[in-house]
């Protein structure tokens, strides 16, 4: 059995102060300041108003040297595709890297108001293409391909070497915003989406609520399907101290409502920004085809989080309780069984495991595990 690996979000806080490496003089065209992008840029509607960006140019260049220096290549600049960039402040901020650390940006983004801020880009540096499409939509990456923005880039598996290829995003603080991030980590142990190139690194800015579920381990009160499924696929580490980023508003946009006109939540804009780096790791615990299996165990016992599994196991299916025998056999050693009087939020990814190959090897097991979030087809 492949060994189980714990304690695998790395979050390192050590303080910075932000760097200031960068050539001053620049040919890529500069954004408005940040105090008149209301004007520029106006949030007129929920979708951009639930899109924070970077909007300072020093804590972008900070962000783009971390995201892009970890983790490193063999050789060669990277080939960045870039999501839900706003106007671009870290798109500049990576274009003032060379050549040798960056080769391609490739920039997606659907917003007119913003587009107006991202073309400059691409008639000033010939590594630049944007694209008027959605992160979101599956389509859009399929239509990098077939019109050879990929181009060079070979299949691989995901036992191979870190690849040239990055992802970096803009997470949306909406329900858009978490579907990505729940289907993007699915698509690890599958080698689908741009995994089919291999361990390609994935690079987000986030809200606070959202990186509590990503980095969430066994026990805490965030702990849901998504940080086991993270857990389980990549090794997920802090680029920059979150304090770098805050307050909010000196780094992102847009602003948040003035303080006393709306009630304070977790969910708004204005809350802490994480930025993180999640790595694949070449050996899988979650096996290729085995994640609509993993998917619906997940979502239906997180439903009983602070349930133990011994009572739980029944919301699987009529009859998942025979299951328990295979969890706890006393016929079994110690590393193969399960405490099954822990709760669901406290299962760790090596019970997960061990669940799942009991339910995989159960002859009455469900056959409709279909999954109806993640990408969408088309707009």
């Amino acid at each position: 059995m492949l060994a189980l690996r714990i304690n695998r979000c790395r979050c390192s806080h050590a303080s910075r102060t932000l760097a200031r490496t960068y050539s001053t003089e620049s040919s890529i065209p500069a954004l408005p300041p940040g105090a008149k992008w209301k004007v520029e840029f106006p949030i007129q509607n929920t979708l951009r108003r639930e899109r924070p960006v970077m909007h300072n140019p020093e804590s972008a260049r900070e962000v783009a040297r971390s995201f892009l220096s970890k983790p490193a290549i063999a050789d060669g600049g990277k080939i960045v595709i870039e999501a839900f960039p706003g106007p671009g402040a870290l798109s500049r901020a990576m274009l003032e890297l060379p050549e040798s650390k960056l080769s391609k940006l490739i920039i997606l983004e659907d917003d007119p108001v913003y587009l107006n801020g991202l073309k400059p880009l691409e008639e000033a540096d010939s590594r630049v293409k944007v694209v008027p499409m959605s992160g979101h939509v599956w389509d859009t990456y399929t239509h990098l391909e077939e019109h050879g923005y990929l181009e060079g880039l070979k299949p691989q598996p995901i036992e191979g070497p870190i690849p040239n290829l990055h992802f970096v995003a803009h997470l949306p603080q909406s329900v858009k915003g978490e579907q990505l991030i729940a289907q993007l980590f699915r698509c690890i142990p599958e080698q689908s989406w741009l995994f089919q190139y291999g361990r390609v690194p994935m690079s987000f800015l986030l809200n606070n609520l959202m990186y509590g579920r990503v980095t969430a381990r066994p026990k805490a009160k965030a702990r849901c399907k998504l940080s086991v499924i993270a857990e389980a696929c990549a090794e997920v580490e802090d680029a920059v101290d979150p304090e770098m980023l805050a307050p909010y508003e000196e780094h992102f946009y847009p602003l948040p409502a003035a303080s006393g006109i709306q009630k304070p939540s977790t969910k708004r804009v204005g809350q802490p920004m994480h930025a993180i780096t999640a790595t694949p790791y070449s050996e899988q615990v979650i096996q290729r085809g085995e994640i609509d299996k993993w998917d619906y165990c997940l979502r239906r016992l997180f439903v009983l989080k602070t349930t133990p599994l011994k009572t739980a196991l029944s919301s699987l299916a009529p009859g998942a309780t025979s299951l328990l025998k295979d969890l706890t056999s006393g016929g079994l050693p110690s590393s193969q069984r399960v405490n099954v009087a822990k709760t669901i939020k406290d299962l760790t990814v090596a019970d997960w495991t061990l669940i799942l190959r009991a339910f995989n090897n159960w002859p009455f097991r469900p056959e409709d595990l279909m999954i109806t979030d993640g990408f969408k087809d088309s707009e």
